[in-house]
């Protein structure tokens, strides 16, 4: 019989695989959605990328160039012999500033991190070590430029600056020579020191040449050994670059210390460098007979002159260093900074050399006769050069009234002229100085090459990528070179082994009644990352396993254990996805895949189902009984941590320390790793992203250790006027909120419906662990229950985690588009945003102890932005008042009481009233309230009309909000779109901060989960009923979704009474085909199971549903389902209803509302009356300022009356909106940089990949071309 059986099942197979295949040779078309590629980069992203790296490179050339030529210049007036300007210790004086300038921006810097974050103090041995290097630094660069480089000429100047590239070279030479495999670059280092040493000497040979001659070779010899003593003394500056290359102790130790402990070395090296560049100054002009009172009585035409030249050098110094660190984060170290860079000196040179030839060439082309041509020379030129100087006291007359420009190309002229080679014609020594100037170069480049070979990582931490903190105003081209970490080539090796280390992602997308166009959504972008790293890749960086958690999927219908509607719909949805990413050639005969047999596994939470996807990657859905597993949410995530991160990982180890404990130390360290490299993605049910989103998310973990938790920017998709509403509240709160979280602290909350945390994070003390505490207070139930992920952050944080957002990595999810889902979504979200940030705030002082990236300064601001939340009601009360006394007439504080009137009433109506019928009234009172806000927004514009100005409080508010929009809005081109809905948002902002807030607070006792709570319909082959009437909510989709002949259309705002027929003898039937073992195709695999055990039933539902993906009845292992059976023991055993416990909760809840509802109303209540009583009181205690108008005259007759507190609230939320401004300025240019570096890897990556397919297909086809002949 079993024989026969086999035989059937067999014949059965065969037949079905004839059947598609003979279905495929006409079946020619089919039905897929728009599934977006963004593995193949776009034309125009590719453009943009391009066009920024180039722009970086162009203005880091051009600002390098400006800041060496104003240097230059500056020095060049200060020679004793110029006539630009006769004040020489006013220049002397700026260039000592400037050269000060990057230590006071290093001690601003220090201040700003220290205020902001959290700063570790040096030891004593690693401060007189660090001063004493910086005085050797300090006194190089002062001299030089003070003392040394007024008395060469230009040219000279320009390049030997390039020189202080000796030591390092040096340094690279041993480092080289040491290292396996560097040996080859000992040759780039050995050619560096060669060349520096060649132009030093030909240097040296050069002006002691012309000594004698027409120079003192005293004064000679002491400025060249000034100039190459200063130069050696600078090349100590970067000795940290090697310290750690070399097998001393003492030069490890310091070098570790001082990067832990940037901040405060900064600062006190920087005191140190302003205090000797101080001293050097004063001495020399105090012995160069040079009177510092001469300073004060400096012409115009000079503080012009050399302010001018202070202004361009210290800006683009500055913004030079900033691009720098731009270019290398974007991953465009050679094209936007190292060739940049090289060629800064030469450029110069050329235009210093121009500046002098060109004037020559026009004195050369005004000679008449060719018998002057002929006796015209470059000497003569030079010699009438020098001999106007020598008259130039005579003509100090003339001298006053020139351009300043001429001056200084004159003095230009002289420096070089007056040098016997060049007034003499002495050819031998123009070429020492040719020679000199060209081996200082290719000195320079030599000793920088390491850098074009070094591979950078994208968004790589500035104080990995550079030494020193900022730059050197004297040498910015060649000390920003050297300034890049000679530690990057040993990134290289380092990076190939990290790239071994795949970081591993688990997926775990929560799920419980989400439509079937969710659940497509989500599963395609589950299936675009089996795509995107396959199982089997080359990449080697980062491998992916999918999760789903399908919360109450089972239900009881008799004896049977059904699975329901949703379960069956999200089976249906993965082989219809699948099959998609199965069949998805591009030829016209596409070769049919094999399709793996899944497996369906009974669990004891529920049961399981395991897909091996079309890559090879794995995707698992866990189907949770409520009955044996505890239901919702944050039970789920427990879930899915205990296993992934309890039994997958620390197991593991565990296991290996048992079999081996001796090796205990490598054993952890190895766990330590796995930990730092081990992501959770979370997601919810109806997300929407591509695989770039979750890849920017990595790099912000990869690169920053100290990161926990990142999340992206959430779109919240959909149709409707509420959908617009949240599509503007959203942009609005992740380009302002967010991003100032994000740069003067921390973000606060990662959304769970797409963060990315690390798993070393989640296991840390008091984060995991706390998060299991079963809700046993009324408070725990508003904070633990209804903002789970926010209440997750918050752990993080506490446990001194940073939580980052990204502005690039966009995901999608569906919206409430009813008035009532939005309503009970904010009644969660409302409570328990307040309960996390009153817990944070609480902590505050051990939080700043803990938290680096969290200050006191960042704990003021979240007390500030609290604050204005809490007075919101308040303020929209305020505003309509405002609109009721332009439009009605109203006096001040008759139009405040009927502004207060009917939200009090509301709030009255909210304690009395059940929450539906509150939500109804509340969208009633939105209605009346839009056309109230819009008399609002008229009133601020007649008001500006009526007092002739918009130069009043009000109107500066209203127009500097409204501009702050739209510059952000056009800061966000791909989301500038979205200030369309801002008009809406405007006008519900009664709704949204007033009617909301009173709702919210009321029913904060309510602790359901308010959205999606629909009854679980049952499947339509349960068996015992032969209909089922159900209520149904259709949603229309953001996006419409096409596939394989489904097509979903859904209507906002309509409930609709489904009747679904179920034939009654659905379950006999399929008993008896089990019985007939396998009568019918449908019924092959229920024939393995037990046609008396009821709690099989799910099996057969979910096979049917799979259809052509085969699923095998398999078993977890008996340790698997021990360490189940132990968790839902210890944290996850379903919750008994104790009814004296449930009502003991309610009346905690009922407590906790009514204490929480009288401070919140309270406060507005105390703002409202304040403001009452001053508006009564009248002009005795208001603010009188002149009226402005808007070309600046004042009207002497005209008063402005300002209540002091609302004045008051108006500067402090302008100030708050300033600072996220500002903040969102920066975040935006930090974005587009990932954006532009995630780019430029990525593509590499794949082009080389697809480069790697094509030869393998093209070898392929010649093998069976081969075969063919």
């Amino acid at each position: 019989m079993e024989k026969e059986n086999l035989m059937e099942e067999e014949e059965q197979k065969r037949w079905e695989e004839e059947e598609k295949e003979f279905r495929s040779s006409w079946d020619c078309a089919r039905e897929v959605p728009v599934i977006q590629d963004e593995q193949k980069l776009r034309k125009s992203v590719r453009c943009v990328q391009v066009l920024v790296t180039g722009l970086t490179g162009i203005l880091m050339f051009g600002l390098a160039f400006l800041s060496k030529t104003s240097f230059l210049l500056l020095i060049t007036i200060a020679s004793p012999d110029a006539v630009t300007i006769s004040t020489k210790p006013y220049a002397l004086l700026f260039i000592g500033v400037l050269l000060t300038a990057p230590s006071l921006l290093t001690i601003c810097k220090g201040i700003w991190k220290i205020s902001f974050k959290d700063s570790k103090t040096p030891s004593r041995k690693t401060l007189l070590w660090v001063i004493s290097v910086d005085i050797f630094v300090a006194s190089g660069a002062a001299v030089l430029a003070l003392v040394a480089m007024p008395h060469f000429d230009i040219l000279t100047n320009v390049m030997i600056l390039n020189s202080i590239g000796i030591l390092s070279a040096i340094f690279q030479a041993i480092v080289h020579s040491k290292m396996r495999g560097r040996k080859r670059f000992v040759v780039f280092s050995i050619l560096a020191i060669v060349l520096l040493l060649a132009g030093y000497a030909l240097f040296a040979i050069g002006y002691i040449n012309e000594a004698g001659q027409r120079l003192s070779e005293r004064d000679t010899a002491l400025m060249i050994g000034l100039a190459i003593a200063c130069t050696v003394c600078v090349s100590f500056n970067w000795w940290e670059n090697y310290a750690s290359w070399f097998n001393i102790l003492f030069f490890k130790t310091i070098a570790e210390e001082v990067k832990r402990t940037s901040n405060i070395v900064g600062i006190l090296s920087s005191i140190t460098r302003i205090a000797v560049t101080g001293a050097v100054l004063g001495a020399y002009v105090y012995l160069s007979g040079q009177e510092w009172e001469s300073v004060l009585s400096i012409s115009q035409k000079d503080k012009v002159t050399v302010l001018s030249l202070f202004a361009i050098q210290f800006i683009s110094s500055a913004l030079c260093r900033w691009f720098a660190v731009v270019a290398c984060k974007m991953h465009a170290v050679r094209r936007s900074f190292v060739y940049p860079m090289w060629f800064v000196s030469p450029a110069v040179l050329a235009a210093f050399v121009l500046c002098i030839w060109i004037p020559y060439l026009e004195e050369h082309d005004n000679i008449g006769s060719i018998a002057q041509l002929l006796n015209h020379s470059f000497p003569l030129y030079c010699n009438i050069s020098v001999s106007f100087y020598n008259y130039s006291d005579v003509l100090d007359p003339f001298l006053l009234k020139a351009p300043a420009f001429d001056l200084m190309r004159a003095d230009i002229t002289h420096s070089l002229c007056r040098r016997p080679s060049f007034y003499d014609g002495d050819l031998f020594g123009q070429g020492l100085l040719a020679s000199s100037v060209i081996s200082w170069w290719l000195g320079l480049v030599m000793g920088t090459m390491y850098i074009s070979f070094s591979r950078t990582k994208r968004i790589q931490r500035t104080r990995d990528l550079f030494v020193r903190s900022l730059y050197e105003a004297l040498f910015i081209d060649s000390s920003m070179l050297l300034n890049t970490r000679f530690d990057v080539p040993k990134l290289k090796r380092d990076m190939n082994i990290k790239d071994t280390e795949k970081m591993t992602i688990y997926l775990c997308a929560t799920m419980w009644h989400e439509t079937t166009d969710e659940m497509m959504k989500m599963l395609i972008s589950m299936f675009r990352l089996d795509k995107f790293r396959p199982k089997r890749n080359n990449f080697q960086d980062v491998s992916f396993e999918s999760h789903i958690y399908f919360d109450d999927a089972f239900f009881k219908d008799g004896d049977q254990l059904c699975v329901n509607e949703y379960a069956e719909n999200l089976a249906e949805v993965v082989r219809e996805v699948y099959m998609i990413f199965t069949d998805d050639g591009t030829g016209i005969f596409r070769e049919t895949k094999h399709i793996p047999t899944q497996k369906i596994i009974p669990t004891p939470y529920g049961g399981r189902l395991q897909y091996t996807l079309p890559q090879g990657n794995t995707l698992i859905v866990h189907f949770k009984d409520k009955n044996k597993i505890r239901h919702k949410k944050r039970w789920s995530q427990i879930m899915y941590l205990y296993y992934l991160l309890g039994w997958r990982l620390h197991r593991r180890f565990y296991q290996k320390f048992q079999e081996n404990s001796m090796a205990r130390m490598a054993i952890e360290e190895e766990m330590k790793k796995m930990k730092k490299n081990t992501y959770l993605l979370a997601l919810d049910g109806d997300t929407d992203f591509q695989p770039s989103a979750v890849m920017l998310l990595v790099d912000r973990l990869r690169m920053y250790s100290e990161v926990g938790a990142a999340c992206g920017r959430i779109h919240p998709t959909g149709t409707g006027p509420m959908v617009w509403y949240q599509k503007f509240e959203y942009a609005v709160g992740h380009w302002l909120q967010k991003t100032a979280e994000h740069v003067f602290g921390c973000v606060l909350c990662s959304p769970g419906c797409f963060s990315l945390f690390r798993a070393a994070a989640l296991m840390d003390d008091n984060v995991m662990k706390k998060y299991t505490t079963t809700a046993s207070e009324a408070g725990h139930y508003v904070q633990y229950d209804q903002g789970e992920d926010r209440w997750l952050c918050t752990l993080l944080l506490q446990q001194g985690w940073r939580v980052e957002y990204n502005a690039a990595s966009d995901s999608y999810t569906n919206a409430p588009q009813e008035f009532k889902e939005f309503y009970n979504q904010r009644r969660r979200w409302g409570p328990s945003t307040m309960a996390n940030t009153l817990d944070l705030l609480g902590s505050g002082e051990l939080t700043v102890k803990k938290n680096k990236s969290i200050s006191t300064l960042f704990i003021l601001y979240q007390t500030l932005t609290m604050g204005a939340s809490i007075l919101g009601p308040a303020t929209v009360c305020l505003m309509i008042a405002g609109a009721f006394g332009f439009v009605f007439g109203m006096s001040p504080n008759w139009a405040l009481t009927a502004a207060i009137v009917p939200p009090s009433i509301y709030l009255i109506l909210c304690y009395k009233l059940k929450s539906n019928t509150q939500i109804t009234i509340a969208a009633i009172m939105s209605i009346f309230y839009a056309f109230l806000m819009t008399a609002s927004i008229l009133s601020i514009i007649g008001d500006m009309v009526l007092e002739g100005t918009f130069m009043t409080p009000s109107g500066l508010f209203f127009i500097g909000i409204v501009s702050m929009y739209i510059v952000t809005a056009l800061l966000h081109p791909s989301e500038g779109h979205l200030i369309i809905y801002g008009l809406l948002y405007v006008l519900c902002i009664p709704s949204g901060y007033l009617l909301l807030a009173i709702y919210s607070m009321v029913n904060m006792n309510n602790v359901s989960w308010g959205t999606r709570e629909t009854a679980a319909p049952k499947p339509a082959g349960g068996a015992g009923q032969a209909t089922q009437t159900r209520t149904e909510k259709n949603v229309r989709c953001a996006r419409k979704c096409k596939c394989c002949g489904w097509n979903y259309e859904f209507e906002i705002n309509e409930d609709k009474q489904v009747t679904v027929v179920v034939p009654s003898n659905a379950a006999a039937n399929a008993i008896a085909a089990t019985a007939d073992k396998c009568q019918e195709k449908e019924e092959e695999i229920e024939s393995c199971q037990d046609p008396e055990d009821p709690d099989s039933h799910w099996i057969s539902q979910l096979v049917k549903k799979s259809g052509e993906l085969k699923l095998a009845t398999s078993y977890l292992s008996n340790d698997e389902i021990t360490f189940w059976e132990g968790l839902k023991k210890r944290y996850l055993k379903p919750l008994d209803e104790d009814k004296e416990q449930k009502k003991k909760i309610e009346a905690e809840l009922k407590d906790l509302r009514n204490k929480a509802t009288f401070v919140f109303f309270i406060c507005n209540a105390l703002w409202l009356v304040a403001t009452f009583f001053l508006q009564e009181i009248g002009g005795a205690v208001s603010i009188q300022i002149p009226k402005l108008y808007a070309n600046g005259t004042i009207d002497p007759n005209g008063k402005i009356f300002i209540d002091p507190i609302g004045l008051m609230f108006v500067i402090g939320f302008a100030f708050l909106l300033v600072i996220q401004f500002f903040a969102m300025l920066w975040h935006r240019l930090q974005t587009l940089i990932h954006y532009i570096a995630y780019q430029d890897t990525e593509s590499t990556v794949i082009k080389n990949n697809l480069k790697r397919s094509h030869e393998a297909l093209n070898k392929m086809n010649e093998k069976n071309m081969k075969q063919f002949l």
